[in-house]
């Protein structure tokens, strides 16, 4: 059975991505080291997260960040949970100011963990990455880009790429040059050289893409 170490060396993930793909590594030296970016050494429960991923979603992150922390004062904890949510009724939620679709989500993901369909801390050392996220997106309000990010930032999964992301793929628009943003199913395929470090280049593309922002911005300040 195959345990998958949590993080990655992001020197050697860099190194390599340098050595596979000469673009790229143009973009590497002008952008610097990311190592800063990931946060896999940080706590981690599953549950927890999964339920500010729901609370967050199309919301600016004040106005997330404001609503989580009424949740914590209703529930009494730092730890959104099966126990902690059923010290409290929708109506109560619906106060905090959590939407219908998203009080829906949170109970599923408490009923979820309560019949324990949920993996564990352990099991999910265990698990591939698609297993992992045939596991999560049956729950109401979990989509694969949100176990994706799950499994970049707090998983530390070394060979992850969103490819729906709109992000990534105009940073691979810009990388390559071409006139259109790759299609998901091309990203597939043109991020095959970057394996097994596609999470590396996943943060590298994010940032190709901000950095054309910036210019852009400069260019009309």
């Amino acid at each position: 059975m195959t345990r998958y170490k949590k993080g990655f060396d992001c020197q050697q993930a860099s190194t390599q991505l340098c050595k596979a793909d000469k673009k790229l590594a143009a973009w590497i030296k002008k952008i610097g080291s990311l190592e800063q970016s990931m946060s896999w050494h940080k706590p981690f429960d599953l549950v927890d997260a999964l339920a500010r991923a729901i609370l967050y979603q199309q919301l600016h992150g004040k106005a997330a960040a404001s609503i989580v922390a009424r949740v914590e004062i209703a529930i009494t904890s730092k730890q959104i949970h099966h126990a902690s949510l059923s010290k409290v009724s929708n109506e109560q939620l619906r106060a905090c100011g959590v939407s219908g679709n998203k009080i829906l989500a949170l109970r599923d993901l408490a009923r979820r963990e309560a019949a324990q369909e949920i993996p564990t801390a352990r099991q999910l050392q265990y698990m591939s990455n698609q297993q992992i996220i045939d596991a999560l997106i049956a729950t109401r309000g979990i989509g694969q880009w949100t176990v994706e990010m799950m499994l970049m930032f707090r998983l530390g999964r070394p060979d992850v790429l969103p490819i729906d992301d709109f992000g990534i793929r105009k940073g691979a628009q810009i990388l390559d040059k071409t006139i259109d943003m790759p299609t998901p199913k091309t990203l597939l395929n043109r991020g095959q050289v970057w394996a097994p470090f596609q999470t590396m280049a996943s943060l590298y593309l994010w940032r190709i893409a901000d950095f054309e922002k910036e210019q852009i911005k400069r260019s009309q300040s």
